[in-house]
Order: structure tokens, then sequence, then C-alpha cells
């Protein structure tokens, strides 16, 4: 639509101003209905002539047809609005003006006189406003098409298939590829990426014997299992996963879960072989979902948990690891199997005196000092990346030495013992599928699977993000349980990508998948050659190494920025935190994940609206709460929506912009501004609208009618016009119903007064 040009300029006789490019509408003192209902008159009292009109909510606007009132002799207001709808000013008048037509007769559609107290200045000729285009018509099945596409294929995994003039031969390679991403990387390997991935495998490697038998011993599995974890799965991973840097081993959240659930159960000192059956068994099904969550593209679920969630349970579990360690540092031989942090400190505390080993407590102490120390020193400079990375393995052989040599007089000192020389044997035969502790397996397969997928989509995306390369959230699910599914088969546990281990593999500069292999060729030397070594390694460099591996994941300074970012992250937070302490590994889990869950339904339920203002001079419109230069536009309350229009949140919306309507009453009421005439709702950020919400502007629309209100929409998305559309809504709007911008809303429903 196309606006008229001004009409000619003219003189007001009684004011002897010049009027040649401002309409003067008045605005007088009406009774008139409030948006409950009741009588109510327009303030009459004088506003201040130097300061903006501000209304604070929607007040009942008239539509273009409404007669003027009759003049009042009380007060008279007048609003000047720019025609590329910026608001330029308010004024007042001690008693309204004569009016007359401008010469030439008539006010045009632009300019001239006017009798709602709009002043509008033609400050351009012509002002094009824009018309809001319907969505093109797009087939139900497109639709249904596009949506699952979003929802199951966010990444467009297969978009390598619709290059131009691929012959069959180049996309079945693609498609080989695609599903063993170890063909793309070594069709282009060379000397000197294998001379980078040589290195960094050798160095993960120094890390991954001393914790894969240390994990080992927190899951409360005989250390050997550890070594075994190490040493098929990274094989499987690297012909299937698609990060270059992720360090595949045992991961101390999924051990700890293994150890505390299962442990309930069953001993593992007095039931050993049903214990690590039913390991193997929660293996499996924590691998079989990783895999079908991967299969059927249901990634997203795990999102599901926060990184508030994540921050406070992985403090709380490290508390409990370290806690749990106290049995290495003392040396106590009879600990309790509970994992909160009351029995764990009674069982500290009750414990005989004369059981705990000073020995014990001076080799712990000393090389969690010289572990933290490494670390320190890593953090710091991180080109010594591999001080840290050789400390647990430095500490081992150390302590070992000193064992042995001194083994006639540290005999009370705890060692590992003999383990078993030779490759992984197969455990099929030790899955457990009947009997009455299945359901454990089950329950600690999904919390272990779930968590351990967690930190290795999040530890490989963002050694990914580091290096400007993308993974498939969904194939490194499928990877990760594969390797999983075929470790339970061969004795292993639960394994995924730590983060210390990872971190080691991407500071050794590693370039491919290929450095994970390299680590499973040295644990394999380790696992034919080297276990008579580890005979005097004492469980307490063990305890040591566990204890400076978790310690890292306290942290406080993200603890710091919930709380300054947001207090009810925080809240999530602590609970998740506390919960593990004090209940359970899998109770304070859940009721983190409840709050992220009653945060997501506030968020949709209670959707967050504001009151925009104009910035002066501009046309722009920003909410009046952030911006002190943004000024209210008289007679107009303009609201934005920041969510979508759902069942859940129809009815407050409705509520909520009546509420606004009555404190923009109650304001007018008591500073004398002008009347209000027109609701702007902007529904730019309104992504979706369902049959509720169309209900809710129908009701909304028919309140605001009874209230003489204009109620105007500005730029609805796409799939918000068609449903407008096709819900016949819009047709209860007459011309000046729909806009696409704020501004071009402003100046053309304010022109219509005029007419």
């Amino acid at each position: 639509m196309v606006n008229t040009p001004p009409p000619e300029k003219h003189l007001d006789e009684q004011h002897h101003q010049p009027q040649s490019s401002i309409a003067s509408i008045d605005f007088y003192t009406p009774l008139r209905l409030s948006i409950d209902g009741t009588p109510r008159a327009a303030a009459t009292g004088p506003s201040p002539t130097n300061q903006p009109i501000i209304p604070e909510g929607p007040i009942p606007l008239p539509p273009s047809s409404r007669s003027p009132p009759p003049p009042f002799p009380e007060a008279h207001h007048a609003i000047t609005i720019s025609n590329n709808g910026s608001f330029l000013g308010s004024h007042n008048h001690p008693s309204p003006p004569p009016l007359r037509p401008p010469p030439g007769g008539g006010g045009g559609k632009k300019g001239g006189g006017g009798d709602n107290g709009i002043n509008v200045i033609d400050d351009c000729a012509v002002e094009e406003i824009h018309e809001v285009c319907h969505p093109p018509h797009v087939s139900l099945w497109d639709k249904l098409r596009g949506r699952l596409n979003e929802i199951f294929f966010p990444e467009d995994p297969f978009h390598v298939f619709r290059k131009r003039n691929q012959s069959p031969a180049t996309k079945f390679v693609e498609a080989v590829q695609y599903v063993f991403p170890i063909i793309g990387w070594l069709r282009t390997y060379d000397f000197d990426v294998f001379r980078s991935d040589l290195i960094a495998g050798l160095t993960i490697a120094s890390l991954a014997i001393p914790q894969g038998i240390s994990y080992a011993k927190l899951a409360n599995l005989p250390p050997i299992i550890g070594l075994y974890s190490s040493f098929v799965p990274p094989m499987i991973y690297a012909v299937l996963g698609s990060s270059r840097h992720l360090g595949i081993g045992p991961v101390s959240v999924a051990s700890l879960i293994i150890g505390s659930e299962l442990s309930q159960s069953v001993s593992p000192d007095t039931q050993t072989e049903l214990y690590v059956s039913l390991a193997f068994t929660t293996t499996l099904f924590a691998g079989l979902l990783q895999t079908g969550l991967g299969i059927f593209r249901l990634g997203f679920i795990i999102d599901f948990l926060s990184k508030a969630t994540l921050t406070g349970f992985m403090a709380g579990a490290a508390v409990i690891v370290i806690l749990q360690q106290l049995k290495g540092l003392f040396g106590i031989t009879h600990f309790t199997k509970q994992m909160q942090i009351i029995p764990v400190l009674k069982s500290v505390i009750h414990e005989e005196k004369e059981q705990w080993t000073w020995q014990t407590v001076v080799i712990c102490l000393s090389f969690l000092a010289l572990l933290l120390v490494a670390r320190q020193v890593s953090a710091k400079k991180p080109k010594l990346f591999w001080v840290s990375a050789l400390a647990p393995l430095t500490s081992v052989i150390i302590s070992t030495l000193v064992v042995f040599i001194l083994r006639s007089k540290l005999q009370k000192v705890a060692t590992i013992g003999k383990l078993p020389e030779g490759v992984n044997p197969s455990s099929l035969h030790k899955l457990y599928f009947h009997g009455p502790y299945l359901s454990v397996a089950i329950k600690t397969g999904i919390l272990a699977g779930v968590l351990s997928l967690t930190e290795g989509i999040a530890v490989g995306r963002t050694c990914a993000s580091m290096n400007n390369y993308q993974i498939d959230g969904n194939k490194e699910m499928i990877a990760i349980g594969a390797m999983n599914v075929c470790g339970c088969l061969c004795s292993c546990y639960v394994v995924s990508g730590g983060f210390a281990r990872s971190a080691v593999n991407y500071n050794a500069g590693a370039k491919t998948a290929f450095s994970n292999v390299v680590m499973a060729l040295a644990i394999l030397i380790t696992l034919l050659f080297l276990m008579p070594l580890f005979y005097y390694t004492p469980n307490a460099v063990l305890a040591a190494i566990i204890t400076s591996a978790v310690i890292g994941f306290i942290d406080v300074k993200a603890a710091y920025n919930l709380w300054k970012l947001d207090k009810l992250d925080f809240l999530i937070s602590m609970c998740s935190f506390f919960g593990v302490l004090f209940i359970s590994v899998p109770i304070g889990l859940a009721i983190a994940v409840g709050i992220s869950l009653l945060k997501i339904i506030l968020n949709v339920s209670r959707p967050f609206t504001s009151e925009l203002g104009n910035i002066p001079g501009t046309r722009i419109y920003r909410n009046l709460s952030c911006y002190n230069n943004a000024r209210r536009v008289p007679a107009f309350l303009i609201l934005t929506i920041e969510s979508p229009i759902y069942f859940a949140n129809s009815m407050y919306l409705q509520e909520r912009i009546i509420r606004w309507i009555r404190e923009e009453e109650q304001r007018i009421q008591e500073t004398g501004d002008a009347i209000l005439k027109c609701v702007i709702l902007d529904i730019t950020a309104v992504t979706n609208i369902d049959s509720s919400g169309i209900e809710m502007l129908y009701q909304l629309k028919r309140t605001m009618d009874r209230s003489l209100l204009h109620l105007v929409l500005v730029n609805p998305v796409a799939i918000v016009m068609e449903r407008l559309q096709n819900s016949k809504f819009l047709a209860t709007f007459d011309a000046r119903g729909l806009y696409l911008t704020i501004g071009e809303a402003v100046s053309d429903v304010s022109s219509s007064w005029r007419n």
C-alpha cells in the first residue's frame, strides 16, 4: 500500500504558526470503557511539555471508523509522529484550538487536519507500506519431510550425495566413507601425519595404563579389565569414529556408577564372578542404548542434561570418588560399599586407627602432590602438556620400585598383585540374562551409557570446534555404542572419550584417530609382556592417580558463573551436587534433570513479554526497561511476545496482554497522557502457533473491539502467517491490521486517524 503525498501548506489562523507539514488532530476527554468494562474518563490533567509520553501498558484503541468525541474545555493533547513511524514529541493546550481544513479543501491521507490529537510530520513525500506476504503453498508431505529432517538430520549428513555430476562409483565410495570414516583419512595419510599420531598415541598410552588400572579399581573390578578396556574399544573407534582427538578408554563417571550401583546388590569381594558378569552385562545394555540413540537419530535426548546439571553432577561425583579413595589413602581393609558422604565418613571415623598404615598415607600424599604439581605446570604452560601426561606412569614406576626395594619394610602396604598375561579373553559366556539381578544391570547400563555418552560427545565437539571441523553426534553415538557392545564380548566394561585422555591426545598433536590405534598397540605390548612389573604397584598410588584425575571436575568457577548468570541454573547445579552427595548418584541426577524440565515448562508456559518504545530519530523499537532513551509512542501500546504460542501459554498471554492494557489505563489516568487507541503486537519471535493460540487471538481481538481498541499484528513468520490465514483469523482485520514493521504500523495507523 502507498500513501498519498501530504496536502499543501497552510497557516493556523488562531496560533499564527505555519502548519504546512503538520496535521493537527486533537484528543479530548470522552467517557469510555476501560479494558475491564468499567466506565472511566480519560485524564484531563496537563502532561509535561518537555517529556515523552510513555504508556505503561495496553489501552483500548478506537477503530478508524469511530466518530470524534465532543470537545471538552479541560485539556487538549497533541502528538507529533514522523511519517516514518518515529515519535517526535507531544504538547498540551489549555483548550482545544479550532480546527479548519487547509486551503484547497480536504486533508489528504498524509498531513492535514484531523480530530484525534496526532500531528504527523511529512518528512518524505510518499511513505510505502510493504505488504506482508503469504507463504507459498507447501504440500503436507513436503512439510512432514522437512520437519522430520530438521528433527532427525539437523546437520544434513547426506549433503555429500547431492553434489552434481557424481558417478555411481563416487557415491558408493562416499557412502562407505560415511559409515567408516577411517577410509576418508587413510586416503590422504602420509608420514608427517603418522609421526604426529605416533607421538600422541604413545603419550596417551602412558596415561591410559595407570588410568585403566585405577578406574577398574574404582568400579570394583579386577585391574586387568581396565587394561582390556583400553585395547579393543579404541581399535573399533578408529574405524567408526569421526573425531580426530577423542581418547578412548575407561572414564571415571561410568566407573563410579558401576561401582556404586552394582555393589549395592552384589559384593565384589565375595561374589566376584557374578559381579564381573553384571559389569559386562551392564556394558552390553549401555552399548545397545548408545547405538540405538544413534541409529534412530535420537541424540537430542542427551541435550536435556544441561551444563548446569552436569556441572553439579560431576562435582558431586568427584567428591564421592575422592572419598572412596580414603580406603587407599589410609590402607583401610573393611570399607563401606555405600557411596554417600555420610556412610563413607562414618566408615573412616569408626575404623580402628590401628589398621591405618602411615607408610600408605605417605606414599599416597607424596604422589598426589607430585601429580597435582605436574597438572599445574601443564595448565600454566600448555607446551609442557607431556609433564602431566607422563606423571601418572612415572608415579607408578617410581612407587613400584620403592615398594619392591623396601618390600621387607613395607609389608603392610597393599599392592595390585599378580595380573594375568595375554590379550582379552572372550566374555560371551559371562553375560547375565536370567536371574534377580538383571534389572540392576539394565538400570546401571542406561545410567552409565547416557552419562558416558554425554561426556564423549561433549569432549569430541570441543576438540572439533578448536580445530575447525565438525563431528556427527549421532555417528559418534553409534561408534561409542558399537565399541561397548563389542567390548562386552571381550572382557571390557563401559568406555568413552575421557576429558583427560582426550586433552592429552589433542595437546600431543594427534591428527587422526590412528593415535588410538597406537595407544591400543602399546596396551597390547603391556598385556603380553609387562604384566609382572605391576605386581608391587601400591594401591595408594592408584588412589592418588584417581584423585588427581577427578579433582578437576570440581569446577568452582563454573558454579560461580552460573550464580551470576542464572540463579535457577545454579539451583539446578546445587540440587545435582547435593543429591549425589547425600542421596545417590541416580537420584541426584534425576532431581537435577527434573528441575531442568520444570525450567523448560516454566519458560514455555510463562513466556517473556515486554513493552517497546521508539529510539528517537530512528525507526527502531526496543524494550523500554532496557533502553533509557526509548520513548513511548502516545496512543500506541507496542508489545512483543518472545515465544511460540501454544496451548501451554495461550491463556497466560491473553491475561498478560489484558493486564498490560489495564496498567496502561491506570498510568494514563494518573499522568494525563493521550488516550490509548492502538495495541501493536510484535510477533517476530513467535516461531509457531497452534489452535489454542489462534483461539486466544480471536478472544483477544473481541475483547479489544469491545473496548474500542485497534489490534495490529507485526511481522509474523511464515508458519504463523500460514496458520492465521488458514484459520480465517486475518479476515477479522481491516486493511490496517497487519504490517511488516512496527514503524510502518505506527505511521499508517496514525495517518488513518486524520481522515
